[in-house]
């Protein structure tokens, strides 16, 4: 079995008298594509920013590696190579695409000329070399997702956070994106992502595991997880999944 890249143990994080996510574990095994999945308001993006070091859980832990990595900032985690996009994407608005991208190269490449030569070989892997000189404004929503997504990449990671990287786009252009995100798995990139488009996550992950109300409620393929009556009633509420049932009987 292959050895997680990530182990989340017991992570709690409140705010204020708001407990976002309650005491949940999981891991993310190296190499694959994992999914975090749930209804709005579970607590994902919570749990991504607490696993890149943008909030610090209230207790339990985060392990990079074997490593504890709770009590690291940001740039320490990036440096380690752990890096995430963001739901709302914000590119600088006075550069360029290929300086956009190299912001993100710059982690490990000083140079200039490096950091944009890292950047022109990111946008082509993500299909925005056409617009590489172009201001980032010019940018459609698809093409300011593929921004967010290069960027990130530029920094080297080995763990990316793809917080709904598909949120926004049209079936086609879902489509045209599902293998860009293979593709990075394929280079030897681990992925966590949250997701909800759920045709895309299905065909993506090896594995899912479903937050719900801040507690990690059920993990497991996506076929054993699309059948789990908790999830169904997560995302339908109260009597989805006896309904469901008595739906397919009928059908039978």
């Amino acid at each position: 079995m292959t050895a997680p890249i990530l182990d989340v143990v017991s992570v709690t994080k409140t705010f204020g008298g708001l407990t976002a996510v309650k005491a949940a574990s999981f891991d993310v095994a190296e190499g694959s594509i994992t999914g975090l999945i749930g209804p709005n308001g579970a607590g994902k993006t919570t749990m991504f920013a607490v696993i890149a070091g943008f909030e610090t859980p209230t207790k339990g832990r985060v392990r990079y590696r074997g490593a504890d990595v709770t009590g690291l900032d940001v740039h320490r985690r990036a440096e380690l190579g752990i890096a995430r996009t963001f739901q709302i994407v914000q590119p600088f608005a006075g550069l360029t695409v290929r300086e956009n991208i190299a912001v993100g190269a710059h982690l490990r490449h000083r140079q200039r000329q490096l950091a944009h030569a890292l950047a022109a070989k990111v946008a082509s892997r993500v299909g925005l070399t056409p617009m590489l000189d172009r201001s980032a404004l010019e940018l459609t929503v698809a093409g300011r997702k593929r921004l967010e997504l290069a960027r990130a990449l530029a920094t080297e990671p080995k763990l990316l956070l793809l917080d709904e990287v598909l949120a926004g786009l049209n079936p086609s252009e879902i489509r045209d994106m599902v293998p860009v995100i293979r593709s990075i798995q394929e280079s030897g990139v681990t992925i966590l992502l949250v997701e909800h488009v759920m045709q895309a996550v299905m065909s993506l992950c090896q594995h899912i595991h479903v937050l719900a109300e801040g507690e990690i409620i059920a993990g497991g393929t996506p076929a054993t997880v699309s059948r789990d009556a908790r999830v169904i009633e997560a995302y339908l509420g109260h009597g989805a999944a006896k309904r469901l049932q008595a739906v397919d009987h009928a059908d039978a």
